[in-house]
């Protein structure tokens, strides 16, 4: 199948942009790969104390027999209900290494904090950042320097780019990313959003929401909801760096157990004088190109418009929110999954996953299928979907047709001709808006601002009753310098309410939302943020603002001598000083002055 023409325009942009930061990369990649095994290299002291605490016969084996030896690296804890599962998991990792000769070393354990319960708090200011800190855990980790390879343990929102941030400053390793699963299916998503908008309006009380929310989020595994965190599996399988299938495999099914000992399997393959695909190689310009694909053809997370491109520089690669763009342009959406649609990840999982997706993409020309993968298959293995397994035989099978095609649709007959992602540009900035959930009667919306400097601070206004016409809530300081640019989910009950009684809304913020979040036209990750001197700050109560997904525009409607004589705001003191202490931000403070703008990965390492 040939390559379609806007994926060929926007590989060969990345190529060219990123040759010398890439050349880079490569050339001290090749110089740790070159050197002899830590084992060996190291002093006798040295190698002494990194495996004191092995069993003698497996230091026997590592030190003079010179077997492999794997790190893990686990975002373990059972606070999240995604990674609770991986309790286990590191017996399960040693005993099939020891099955093939091989040795296993828990390398680090990285943070691992849930949104879900920081959403609209103090600690929800220390996420963004949280992605960062578990890149520098995994590097102290690996920087033990005694591996031959490393397996991933991670799964939810900032955990999976931390892990693969801090990865790819190891790129000369071979590295395989191990999944556990989403929860069995509760309470659904729609019904859940009912009942929080009815809370909203005071409709309900504690009680009925929380035992909404119990029902909804009720034993291990991912939420079942497409955000961020099954955005993460999406984006693995399409990048090759997952055993085939098993994102979505839950962590009760008897298929887990095989595919977690499955990535040993595949990690030994991929050790020099084997497959050899060291994950610095593996992730190369098609393969970010890839993940994008895939995020736009799901109308995956917004978070990802800001990680993947902290993803890429980490192997020296230089992507932009027009890449996003240009290929949103032309890839289709092929997915209908909460809170674009209906179904959770199980159904979406049930109607063909991540398989028939790669596939259909694959046969349209809008991947590269010439990339390197963990699975010696290429990418064309990840289109199958494992179905049974006896010991260590894992049985696949071809993906077939859309199990649900109002779930899942083939490229030739997709639910819209474009990606879910927009970009907005204009003279508030530039700006990502997720069109795939929104109605298309909001798509462009124009009416007067209303701001507000806080999430708080809206919600307030939304209880005491003076949203009553139509408006754009304008949220700012939210941006990654200003407090870490928190999520802002807790927003779109209320403003869902507004839509529903008819108002035409939108929120526009230099913060992030949830990657759950959808049916409210939302302009988000606004750049340059205000803090930072944005046009954010210039705008003022009651100045009419169009947001037109259509045309792409984000635009104050404020005469441009008017508009460019304007004095820059600042944030209100009492604001910056809130927002300064507590729940440990005091120690965030540095990451926030470091942070590079949203479009450029709101990276502090750079």
């Amino acid at each position: 199948m040939t390559l379609h023409p806007a994926l060929q325009a926007v590989t060969a942009r990345i190529r060219e942009r990123s040759a010398a930061s890439r050349a880079d990369y490569l050339a001290r990649l090749d110089a740790a790969a070159a050197r002899d095994r830590g084992a060996d290299r190291l002093g006798c002291a040295n190698v002494a104390h990194a495996f004191a605490a092995m069993p003698a016969d497996e230091r026997l084996r590592v030190v003079a027999q010179r077997a492999p030896n794997l790190a893990v690296v686990s975002a373990y804890n059972d606070m999240l209900s995604a990674h609770a599962p991986y309790a286990g998991y590191p017996a399960i990792l040693r005993d099939e290494a020891r099955r093939h000769g091989a040795t296993v070393q828990v390398a680090a354990g990285v943070p691992a904090m849930c949104d879900g319960v920081t959403q609209g708090t103090a600690g929800m200011e220390l996420s963004l950042f949280s992605r960062d800190v578990i890149a520098m855990a995994t590097a102290v980790g690996l920087s033990h320097d005694v591996f031959d390879g490393a397996l991933l343990l991670g799964v939810c929102d900032k955990i999976v780019p931390g892990l693969l941030i801090g990865a790819l400053h190891f790129g000369h390793l071979p590295m395989v990313f191990v999944p556990a699963g989403p929860m069995p299916s509760g309470l659904s998503n729609s019904a859940k959003a009912r009942v929080r908008e009815q809370a909203a309006q005071g409709l309900v009380g504690r009680d009925a929401l929380l035992d909404a929310e119990s029902r909804a989020y009720h034993s291990q595994g991912t939420c079942t909801f497409y955000g961020t965190a099954n955005s993460n599996q999406m984006l693995l399988e399409a990048m090759g760096l997952h055993v085939p299938g098993a994102a979505f495999v839950q962590p009760q099914e008897g298929l887990r157990e095989p595919l977690t000992r499955e990535a040993v399997r595949m990690l030994l393959g991929l050790l020099p004088g084997r497959h050899q695909a060291p994950i610095g190689r593996v992730v190369d310009e098609r393969c970010i190109v890839n993940a994008m694909v895939a995020l736009l053809a799901t109308g995956g997370s917004t978070n990802h418009l800001i990680h993947w491109v902290a993803v890429a520089r980490a192997a020296g690669l230089v992507i932009d929110w027009d890449d996003f763009s240009v290929l949103s342009a032309a890839v289709p959406l092929l997915a209908r999954v909460y809170p674009n649609g209906e179904a959770d990840v199980n159904q979406f999982q049930a109607a063909g996953g991540p398989g028939f997706v790669l596939r259909e993409l694959l046969d349209a020309g809008l991947l590269h299928g010439d990339v390197l993968t963990v699975h010696p298959g290429g990418l064309r293995a990840h289109t199958r979907r494992p179905v049974a397994a006896v010991e260590a035989d894992i049985t696949w099978q071809d993906t077939g047709a859309s199990g649900d095609t109002t779930v899942l649709r083939p490229a030739t007959d997709p639910f819209s001709a474009t990606g879910g992602l927009r970009l907005l540009t204009g003279n508030l900035g530039r700006a990502v808006i997720k069109v795939s959930a929104v109605p298309e009667d909001r798509h462009v919306i124009e009416a007067p601002a209303r701001l507000f400097d806080s999430q708080e601070a809206l919600q307030a206004a939304f209880q005491a009753g003076e949203l009553t016409q139509d408006v754009v809530c304008v949220v700012r300081w939210q941006g990654p310098r200003a407090n870490g640019m928190p999520e802002l989910h807790k927003l779109t009950p209320p403003l869902a309410v507004l839509q529903g009684r008819g108002l035409r809304v939108a929120l526009v913020t230099d913060g992030r939302m949830s990657g759950a979040s959808g049916k409210v036209p939302a302009a988000i990750h606004v750049s340059p943020e205000a803090a930072a001197g944005g046009p954010l700050a210039k705008l003022r109560d009651g100045d009419v603002v169009r947001l037109d997904a259509v045309a792409g525009t984000l635009q104050a409607l404020v005469p441009e001598p008017e508009w460019n004589a304007r004095p820059v705001a600042q944030p209100p003191q009492a604001l910056v000083q809130a927002g300064a202490h507590g729940m440990g931000r005091e120690l965030f403070a540095g990451l926030r002055r470091l942070a590079l703008p949203a479009e450029e990965g709101a990276c502090t390492w750079l």
